[in-house]
């Protein structure tokens, strides 16, 4: 069996686990051009509901989707990822609605009032966006004072940015807060504000109070915004509580999945540490498409330098390092773009801030392999566990046609004798020295066949060789 085609065999498992990307990829919904992007916001305001909304943005923003509406049906949740979800909205190109159908509650109300247009069922309601403790109970005083300050400010200013009365939102959090418009009062100080459909339309001074309409169904609204194409309805996948894990454990798979890697390689005979590679690149690629920062693209990146470091390695070894080099230069551009928060909208070239987290996390990675690869060169080939792996490759299992092999305790072998490599060394592999044909093993490196070696030590049946150094 030829050298390469074992380093394909190795390397295929990983491989394998990488194209599982591929169903993913074509399951996306196909959002053309001109078409409604309907995005359901259900349930519990959370991180994984960021993380969905956040890719359902962007996938409508690159397919040049004409509106995206906000279906909300929530009584709230975390205020944290309530002001994720708003800068999320407050920073889309396209005109943005919201469809109230039924509840738009605490966090709920400051998500609507991040789009530019509202329009509620004849059954609803939006406000009460008190901040709270987790258990329902009020937050302490101070830290109750702190929280309505900073975000009484931040909805006044996104409010009036979209178009809504800013008094109206303060008036959410804040029971303190009259709401005036004109000579009429439209909520005395007292209590939380809290708008049916009715009272949110109200036409006063020639606008509506709050909501532009009431509409049976998006359908409904979509005729009286007059919004074209067709609508296009996202759905969360489930897994996007995983893509929060997996995004917040970027650094652990990456170094799990390079240490594991260099085993797939340092290993003979090993096929388990290229699977979990596999698996370890196929969850980070996964997780960050689900939490909206990759594309498929990246994956595609990723697999071509992979590809291209098997072509250097199988055809072009000690010849050329253009493969190599632009191989890996594309397995670390992939990692690093897979992690980028970018929007279509913003420039090809990331900011500081956008490189921030990626570099962090791709040094953490880099850094803790670099340790745990120079560890685990050193201290491996020392192990029984190593050495047996690399009998076995060096001796594969089944009939042998070959003569058989003589155990003489006294060849003239030791240290120092100098040899030459009969096969490829990955590291085990066979060496001769005079007319004596022998197994052994290196300290980790990769040795080509029809290379000078020379023993460095001799441990049982187990002969330790190394690259002859070349004098000039």
């Amino acid at each position: 069996m030829s050298s390469g085609f074992q380093i394909f065999r190795k390397i295929a498992p990983m491989l394998l686990c990488i194209a599982m990307l591929a169903p993913v990829v074509q399951a996306r919904e196909i959002i053309r051009k001109g078409d409604t992007v309907i995005i359901p916001l259900r349930g519990e305001v959370s991180p994984a509901l960021y993380l969905f909304l956040r890719r359902g943005i962007k996938l409508a923003e690159s397919a040049e989707a004409s509106a995206i509406v906000i279906e909300m049906n929530t009584y709230g949740g975390r205020l944290d990822s309530a002001e994720e979800i708003t800068g999320a909205l407050n920073r889309v190109t396209i005109p943005t609605y919201t469809f109230i159908d039924s509840n738009a509650g605490s966090a709920g109300a400051l998500i609507a009032l991040a789009t530019k247009h509202i329009y509620m069922a004849p059954v609803s309601a939006i406000g009460a966006a008190a901040p709270v403790l987790s258990t329902g109970q009020d937050l302490p005083e101070t830290e109750r004072d702190k929280t309505i300050s900073y975000f009484s400010a931040l909805v006044r200013s996104m409010a009036s940015r979209n178009g809504h009365n800013p008094d109206l939102g303060e008036a959410f959090m804040n029971k303190e807060k009259e709401v005036k418009i004109g000579d009429r009062v439209v909520h005395a100080k007292g209590s939380l504000l809290t708008l049916n459909a009715q009272e949110a339309s109200e036409m006063i001074n020639g606008r509506p109070l709050l909501a532009d309409g009431i509409a049976q169904s998006i359908d409904d609204l979509a005729k009286k915004a007059k919004l074209g194409g067709q609508l296009v309805r996202l759905q969360p996948t489930g897994f996007e509580q995983f893509a929060f894990w997996i995004t917040a454990l970027a650094p652990l798979l990456l170094l799990l999945g390079i240490v594991c890697a260099y085993l797939e390689f340092k290993i003979p005979g090993a096929t388990l540490p290229g699977v979990v590679a596999g698996i370890c690149f196929v969850l980070f690629f996964l997780g960050h498409y689900l939490a909206g920062l990759a594309g498929w693209e990246a994956a595609v990146f990723f697999v071509l330098g992979v590809t291209l470091v098997l072509i250097e390695v199988l055809f072009f070894a000690h010849s050329t390092i253009i493969f190599g080099v632009v191989g890996a230069f594309l397995i670390l551009a992939s990692l690093f773009w897979a992690m980028i928060d970018r929007y279509p909208d913003q420039p090809l070239v990331p900011s500081t801030k956008m490189l921030l987290v990626p570099m962090l996390n791709l040094s953490i990675a880099i850094i803790a392999s670099m340790i745990v690869i120079a560890l685990l060169a050193r201290y491996l080939p020392r192990t029984s566990f190593y050495r047996r792996f690399a009998l076995m490759a060096a001796n594969p299992s089944g009939p042998s046609f070959s003569a058989p092999r003589e155990f003489v305790t006294s060849r003239p072998i030791a240290p120092g004798t100098q040899g030459l490599a009969v096969t490829t060394l990955r590291p085990s592999g066979k060496g001769r020295f005079g007319d004596q044909v022998v197994d052994v093993v290196t300290a980790g490196e990769f040795i080509s066949a029809e290379t000078p070696i020379v023993v460095s030590e001799i441990d049982g049946m187990r002969v330790l060789v190394t690259r002859t150094q070349t004098s000039y």
